[in-house]
């Protein structure tokens, strides 16, 4: 499972801005990142970048990481200071490189999807009328026309009975993988199941992308591929949807959205989603974003143009991201409304299994702080990790903090209760479970025993930032402030 093995040594906007001016690095200021022209393109050796030379390396102002688009090339701030230190010396930068063993498994999944794209078809070329009607209502795009789903290349596999969305290389519009989203009923209700290749932790399509033009100033940033079709064909606008939804944004993908003055986030139709454009809204810098307010007649972009809305007269009433440092209550009455209409969400993401601690604590809400108290061994860390697999299973992203026990056990306390049976006895199950246990949007802290708070707040602070975390579980605080000596009550 990824770790956020600590921060990387944290550099300020500040460090970053001085060490290129010493460097001779010519610099443009972005929006959430510094743009440069790239260490690993053009001229080699000692001579200077040049300012006439196209900026395609962007540093991120809060990480120091850096992305360069035309190669592809991505590390941290010390791997781009490294980089500098080489082209001193005169010879050529390169790329910091992942493991082999990721290499090896990108490579598999290009190959997997590659075989998955040939045989998945148009949807306008399936056997018959009847067929291709079928599957449109199925999926809910009875009104989406062929020439948006040909624009955006959107094909359907039979086999699976899956829509599959492609992910190009914005390079050199290679396929680099592939989404399959299927439809479940369960009863009345209908569920959107999506697999990605690669997996979801290196699935970093901004669907949509290959299609925007350097001239597009404007977009619009949905959280479903579906959404995405709809805007571009209700309202003719730029848009991109993100690969995960509503649940993270990728500081990797925020390089490709520094061309925009405009970003409208119209993530969803719940509380959820308009929380999460709040938080992606920080990233991407307010100042330029606005956002669509959920609501009966401001459903998702899907739903709207299946209901025959004016898409256009919604994205026009976008609210600005950036509140002023006072407010009237007229500002705030649209907001207030929304959380008396959507009592049921205001009060948080509810417990799938634990309908009493529902009664107690309504759900999981953000800025929240929970203590769960009780003597040694009665259950503290086997009850807060099935709590905590609750709410993950429903999207929530979830950092651990186990000081008292490490990861390992803790992992496997957790995946045993993911797969709700004994997998020391059907050890050959171990890889099926592990591989839906790894979908999870679940992160661990390194540490183990008394932490200095300064670290550990760092750590989580880093972890929010790059994995947007909603929901930081402790255990437990005695062992993290060193509470064994209980002669001072810190």
């Amino acid at each position: 499972l990824p770790s956020p093995d600590g921060p990387a040594p944290s550099v300020s906007i500040t460090e970053i801005r001085q060490y290129l001016r010493a460097q001779d690095i010519p610099f443009h200021d972005g929006y959430s990142c510094l743009h440069t022209p790239s260490l690993f393109t053009g001229g080699r050796g000692v001579q200077p970048l040049s300012a006439k030379a196209p900026f395609t390396l962007f540093i991120d102002k809060t990480t120091g990481s850096f992305l360069c688009t035309a190669t592809l090339a991505e590390g941290t701030w010390q791997d781009f200071q490294a980089n500098v230190e080489l082209r001193h010396r005169g010879i050529t930068p390169i790329p910091p490189a992942s493991s082999e063993e990721t290499e090896e498994e990108m490579r598999q999944a290009r190959e997997d999807a590659r075989c998955i794209w040939e045989r998945a078809l148009p949807l306008w070329e399936l056997l018959d009328e009847k067929e291709t009607k079928e599957t449109k209502a199925l999926f809910g795009i009875s009104m989406v026309t062929d020439a948006t789903l040909k624009r955006f290349g959107v094909r359907y596999l039979r086999t699976a009975r899956s829509l599959v969305f492609p992910w190009f290389s914005p390079q050199d519009a290679t396929l680099k993988g592939l989404k399959l989203v299927r439809v479940e009923k369960n009863g009345g209700t209908i569920t959107y199941v999506e697999e990605t290749l690669p997996r979801f932790d290196s699935y970093r399509n901004l669907f949509g992308l290959p299609l925007i033009g350097r001239r597009d100033t404007e977009l619009v940033l949905t959280g479903w591929e579906l959404d995405a079709l709809a805007l571009h064909q209700a309202a003719g606008v730029a848009s991109l949807a993100l690969p995960r939804g509503a649940s993270c944004l990728p500081p990797t993908l925020l390089p490709y959205l520094e061309q925009f003055k405009r970003i409208t986030l119209w993530l969803g139709e719940d509380l959820r989603s308009w929380e999460a454009a709040k938080l992606f809204a920080r990233k991407l810098s307010l100042k330029r974003c606005s956002l669509v307010r959920p609501g009966n007649l401001q459903p998702r972009p899907l739903e709207a143009l299946n209901q025959g809305l004016n898409v256009t007269k919604i994205l026009r009433s976008a609210l600005l991201a950036s509140h002023k440092s006072i407010v009237s209550f007229r500002q705030l009455r649209e907001e207030v409304f929304g959380e008396l209409v959507n009592t049921e969400q205001v009060s948080g993401v509810k417990w799938a299994r634990f309908p009493e601690l529902n009664k107690l604590l309504k759900g999981h809400r953000r800025g929240e702080l929970t203590i769960f108290t009780g003597p040694t061994g009665s259950g503290k860390t086997t009850f807060i990790s099935e709590y905590a697999l609750d709410l993950c299973m429903q999207g929530v992203c979830t950092l651990w903090g186990s000081f008292e026990i490490n990861n390992v056990r803790l992992a496997k306390i957790m995946l045993t209760q993911f797969a709700g049976r004994r997998l020391e006895d059907q050890l050959e199950l171990y890889d099926e479970w592990a591989d839906r246990f790894e979908e999870l949007p679940l992160y661990f802290m390194t540490f183990h025993g008394q932490q200095n708070i300064k670290t550990v707040i760092d750590t989580m602070q880093h972890a929010v930032y790059m994995y947007d975390i909603t929901h930081v579980v402790v255990d437990n605080l005695q062992f993290m402030m060193g509470h064994e000596h209980l002669s001072v009550d810190r």
